[in-house]
């Protein structure tokens, strides 16, 4: 009876898909010699903004936009960016040029080159249909017309050899972390408010600690300005792990917010 068993578990184990195994950790199979990332979450609303003030053409998750309920839902999904491997550093390369060119920059990755103007000529990005549900919830940019995942795979994750699976739900994972905090609720029980960058910041050290504030860089958009993306620099050996006050790697711009910006609401 035992040896049956362990027999039919083995070939259960056989016969999972390979994507199935490795979704779980974020791993990369090439270029693995760099030590952070950033991960980038969008303020949806003043997103949506900033391109209706550009007079650029609006994208469907835009257009289409509706009020939340959870306010904190409007803290989106943008990426998660490897940094710049030392592999790829020792080619000549620097850290502007990989930030503009991600698995496209020369002489290697040399990948063909992911442009943001024609997202959806990136190739499909392999994710299953239950990663792309849950992706989909919290990235409106993916899929649809807009296919934000497949330009993020094709600049920031392709090069790596990361599962899909992994790589994505990596973002849902972290992005679902933070609405959770305190950092979460500040932004939440502030929704169309003004606040100051000291009383973010206080948010952030709050939630993390005093060092975690160095991490985080702000973009915004607009006179008076309104926040539009949030990053933070986490250290890699740290990407498989809940965040915490161990997870955040000091960055050189705190970002253009300035002493006080607006958390934008729905509608122009």
């Amino acid at each position: 009876m035992t040896s049956t068993w362990r027999y039919c578990s083995l070939l259960v184990a056989l016969l999972l898909p390979v994507s199935a195994a490795q979704a779980e950790q974020l791993q990369a199979k090439q270029y693995g010699d760099f030590d952070r990332y950033v991960l980038a979450l969008s303020w949806q609303t003043g997103f949506c903004q900033s391109q209706h003030e550009r007079n650029r053409q609006e994208p469907d998750e835009c257009r289409l936009q509706k009020e939340a309920e959870n306010k904190a839902d409007f803290l989106t999904v943008h990426g998660l960016w490897p940094g710049l491997p030392k592999s790829i550093a020792a080619r000549g390369v620097d850290n502007r040029r990989w930030m503009r060119f991600g698995c496209a920059t020369r002489p290697i990755p040399n990948l063909p080159e992911a442009r943001v103007s024609r997202k959806c000529a990136a190739p499909e990005t392999g994710l299953s249909l239950e990663s792309a549900a849950k992706l989909n919830a919290v990235m409106p940019g993916a899929g649809g017309t807009s296919c934000l995942e497949r330009y993020e795979y094709a600049k920031h994750g392709a090069c790596f050899g990361f599962d899909p699976d992994a790589y994505f739900g990596t973002m849902v994972r972290m992005n679902s972390e933070i609405k959770n905090t305190e950092l979460g609720k500040f932004i939440a029980d502030n929704y169309g408010k003004a606040v100051s960058r000291n009383e973010f910041d206080a948010a952030v050290a709050k939630t993390w600690g005093k060092e975690s504030v160095k991490a985080v860089k702000l973009s915004c958009h607009g006179n008076p300005a309104y926040l539009t993306e949030i990053q933070f620099t986490l250290k890699a050996e740290t990407i498989n792990s809940p965040l915490s006050a161990t997870s955040f790697l000091s960055q050189a711009h705190p970002g253009n917010c300035g002493k006080q910006f607006i958390l934008d609401k729905v509608g122009y």
